[in-house]
């Protein structure tokens, strides 16, 4: 999957999914399928890439969110854009499978396909796919979410491929995101939440709820963005204990264990993906939305970013943080 448009800076950068390491990758790729003697096609998706996820983490940051890109990809580019177009040049598969560190099984009780953790949970990706279809999952294979990143590792070197001690790809940009945004600054008041001036910021899409360094305001409590204001241009902060919330609504929902949320559900909720999930209420308010009721309040509550429900090892579905 060829992705990148190569416009961007490649200086003090980390490794991600979309930069110029790409090409990096695609030799990568084709070294690991002559070794294993299997056909090699390079599909190009650059400007589906542009459209759907750059257009969307742009808008999103302009409107004073914080996005997740690596959700959007794999909705709609990855498990959709990718398979539609080897379709259309008569390439003819069973099944996809992918790299991502989950489990795909079909629940006969149910009827439906099931996303599972993977088993080596510092490395589970199922946050990241809650938004996959049943028709989506009826198609995919997911390999290694039965095994541990060292056991993959060892399997890759046993079988003599130079990919197995690859360094991993740390976010999906490694570089600056104010290259990828591509506005001008826009400079604005930074408040508290009685709407006094403390400060000036150089454009919303710098912040995030939660963030507290460089705030360049003096205080004498350490403050954070408990708030962006897009209407106002304004990044509003406060001290810590502002930053918890009892409830949250989201919308964008997809549901995968249920066909849809009919009645409150008592589940296990993550709201970014590193943090730990939370026991919480999912009450349908419509059916594009729902209001998430923590048992105990949470920190940073961040519109634009996925909140995905569990039950225990089962990703029920999940949707995104409203404002």
């Amino acid at each position: 999957m060829k992705i990148w448009e190569g416009s961007y800076s490649d200086s003090k950068r980390r490794h991600g999914c979309y930069g110029p390491e790409e090409l990096e990758d695609i030799e990568d790729a084709k070294r690991v399928c002559e070794i294993l003697n299997i056909p090699f096609y390079e599909i190009d998706l650059v400007n589906e890439y542009k459209r759907v996820v750059l257009e969307y983490f742009r808008n999103e940051y302009l409107k004073g969110r914080t996005p997740n890109p690596c959700i959007r990809c794999n909705q709609m580019i990855k498990f959709k854009a990718l398979i539609e177009k080897v379709e259309s040049i008569g390439i003819e598969f069973d099944y996809f499978a992918t790299g991502h560190y989950a489990r795909v099984e079909f629940d006969s009780k149910r009827n439906r396909f099931v996303l599972k953790k993977g088993i080596d949970e510092r490395k589970d990706q199922s946050y990241f796919l809650f938004g996959l279809t049943q028709k989506q999952l009826g198609k995919i294979l997911l390999p290694l979410g039965n095994y541990k990143k060292e056991e993959v590792r060892r399997i890759a070197r046993e079988a003599g491929l130079t990919v197995s001690e690859k360094e991993e790809s740390q976010d999906f940009y490694g570089g600056d995101y104010r290259e990828l945004l591509n506005v001008k600054s826009s400079p604005g008041p930074i408040i508290d939440r009685y709407g006094r001036i403390l400060g000036r910021h150089k454009g919303i899409w710098n912040y995030t709820i939660g963030q507290r360094k460089g705030l360049g305001i003096q205080s004498e409590k350490p403050l954070y963005v408990i708030d962006i204001d897009p209407d106002r241009n304004a990044v509003i902060v406060g001290e810590e204990k502002e930053l918890y919330r009892e409830e949250f609504f989201a919308t964008e929902l997809n549901w995968i264990s249920i066909e849809k949320l009919k009645e409150p559900i008592e589940v296990k909720v993550k709201i970014r993906y590193k943090s730990n999930e939370t026991d919480c209420t999912v009450i349908p308010v419509s059916e594009e939305r729902v209001l998430v009721r923590f048992k105990e309040p949470q920190r940073a509550i961040t519109p634009g970013q996925a909140s995905v429900f569990y039950d225990g090892d089962i990703v029920v579905g999940g949707g995104i943080i409203e404002d």
